[in-house]
């Protein structure tokens, strides 16, 4: 099954070094970033508090966190793809064919591998029986064999050998054509022991832990079935991930019902969903947290029923109006007594975008895209738009969900609008409103452009009436009937463009379309 493999590419998502000064100490970073995000994102906690010591006050001890650590101390460490990081997807119907070209690629490899060390070894004792020669070391023989190799072997034979070599690297793993997914994997059935690290410094053990969960939600020692013969993991993860989402522990239907909650309001009933500790926000409505949390629960975890429950309640349908004496009393609308206005993320203002200029391409699955990005943004790289394969320009308009994130190198319209921090697991966007936002919407090359492409679409669907253009733009941006002090206002700012600033009809249209794309009624949701 695909979907449970692709999951595990969830690992790999954090910050790496490929070249770090100290390798262990950077493995066991890597491992902190793995730890914290699991006690952040599924059980509301930080946990990474207790990496170094224990703190009086923090029911977390040092070992805890270690215990913790413990089911993925066997996890293989990025490498930038290949085996370890990456896995082919196959249908059940293609997997033994899959394989059985797999294993012939294996036996040609070998064939390839042995045929070449003949030759070195052939090659080892005539250049040794040469006047004066000393033993020829295996560290040695590479460079000796490159050097002399057509020499002692004759040319003839020095083609073939370096034919084999370089069968035996094209033969190397190799997935063939199939899809491939990243994911985790571990170094096979058996895993290496974990200590506690004395004030985190991984160069310096102390006592000796095994898998276990938080004492203080009441946890012990972890039962870590046997593996079964072949297995090519610990199962250490499952019984983590059983753990996590069972009865025994009380903090997991909490944590996800207060994000299902968080997604359609704005915010939590806790405010900060990646911290449920004392340090972190108090439930504003503790018992209907609880009572979310024993309905997802009892629906097995039926994440389509909560959307339901919630999306169909009094407190969700709601209007943003204000009220005066409400405002004063909770002005902050804690008691959510209305509800939010709601700017649209930054991945839907672009989706929006494309969509209102008929453009979206709503294409699903397959690799991330790669849109245009200005000259002047790929400046700031060592090497310009190195990392960033633009590809056709039907797929550069697909959704943003499919947008390639760089950590580096970010797609300016994104950027400017809060998207999700890329260092560390995001429990809530920022949403601000800051002057680049506005510059960038009406100065940005990226929104001339598609204003144009709108034009288009208006003069193709609505004729040459410029009233008509006009209307159908308004209906598009904000969903609903333009009035008509909306159209005759439209109509005088287009007449004013073209009389007083002597633009052209096609650009006074294009101008025109630019101001309804920096609506406030298309970025925020009332």
């Amino acid at each position: 099954n695909a979907d449970p493999i692709v999951a595990t590419g969830f690992y790999r998502l954090g910050i790496w070094d490929d070249e770090p000064n100290d390798r262990l100490q950077a493995r066991y970073d890597n491992l902190d970033d793995i730890v914290t995000t699991t006690g952040q994102v599924f059980l509301g906690l930080t946990v990474d508090c207790a990496r170094c010591h224990n703190h009086k006050i923090d029911p977390i001890p040092q070992a805890d966190y270690y215990r913790l650590l413990a089911f993925f101390q066997n996890i293989n460490p990025f490498n930038n793809g290949g085996p370890g990081d990456e896995v082919p997807i196959l249908p059940a119907a293609g997997r033994e064919a899959f394989e059985l070209r797999q294993k012939e690629r294996k036996d040609r490899q070998r064939q390839a591998y042995d045929a070449a060390k003949e030759m070195e070894k052939d090659f080892r004792q005539l250049i040794s029986g040469e006047p004066g020669r000393v033993k020829v070391s295996d560290a040695a023989l590479p460079d000796l064999i490159r050097k002399e190799g057509k020499r002692v072997l004759g040319a003839e034979r020095y083609a073939h050998y370096e034919k084999l070599r370089r069968e035996v690297d094209s033969l190397g793993w190799d997935a063939g054509k199939t899809d491939m997914a990243l994911c985790v994997t571990e170094r096979g059935a058996q895993s290496p022991d974990t200590f506690i690290c004395l004030r985190g410094n991984a160069n310096v053990p102390g006592d000796k832990v095994v898998p276990g969960f938080l004492q203080v939600l009441g946890g012990g020692d972890a039962v870590i079935p046997e593996p079964p013969k072949g297995a090519k993991t610990t199962g250490r993860r499952t019984v983590l991930a059983n753990w996590v989402a069972s009865t025994q522990n009380p903090l997991f239907a909490r944590v996800m019902a207060n994000r299902i909650f968080q997604y359609h309001f704005g915010r939590g009933i806790v405010r900060s969903p990646n911290n449920f500790g004392t340090q972190g926000d108090k439930p504003s409505h503790p018992e209907l947290l609880d009572w979310l949390a024993s309905q997802l629960v009892e629906g097995g975890w039926r994440m389509k029923s909560m959307h339901r429950l919630i999306m169909t309640s009094n407190a969700y349908r709601m209007s943003t109006r204000g009220d005066p004496s409400a405002l004063a009393a909770d002005p902050q609308n804690d008691l959510f007594w209305r509800f939010d206005m709601r700017r649209l993320t930054a991945e839907e203002i672009r989706d929006s975008i494309l969509a209102l200029d008929g453009t979206l391409n709503l294409k699903m699955y397959g690799p991330s895209v790669f849109p245009h990005i200005p000259r002047e943004v790929m400046a700031g790289q060592s090497i310009p738009g190195r990392g960033w394969d633009e590809g056709t320009a039907d797929e550069a308009v697909r959704r943003s969900v499919y947008v390639h994130v760089k950590r580096s190198l970010q797609v300016p319209i994104l950027q400017s609008f809060d998207t999700a921090e890329t260092d560390r697991s995001c429990p809530v966007r920022f949403v601000t409103v800051q002057p680049t936002q506005a510059l960038g919407m009406l100065n940005g090359s990226f929104i001339h452009g598609e204003a144009r492409k709108l034009s288009a679409r208006l003069k193709k669907e609505a004729g040459d009436d410029r009233a008509k253009q006009v209307a159908l733009a308004w209906r598009l941006a904000t969903s609903r009937e333009a009035t008509k002090q909306e159209v005759d206002r439209s109509m005088t700012l287009i007449d004013s463009l073209e009389n007083q600033d002597g633009a052209t009809p096609d650009q006074s249209m294009d101008y025109f379309c630019l101001m309804v794309m920096n609506l406030n009624e298309f970025v925020y949701l009332d």
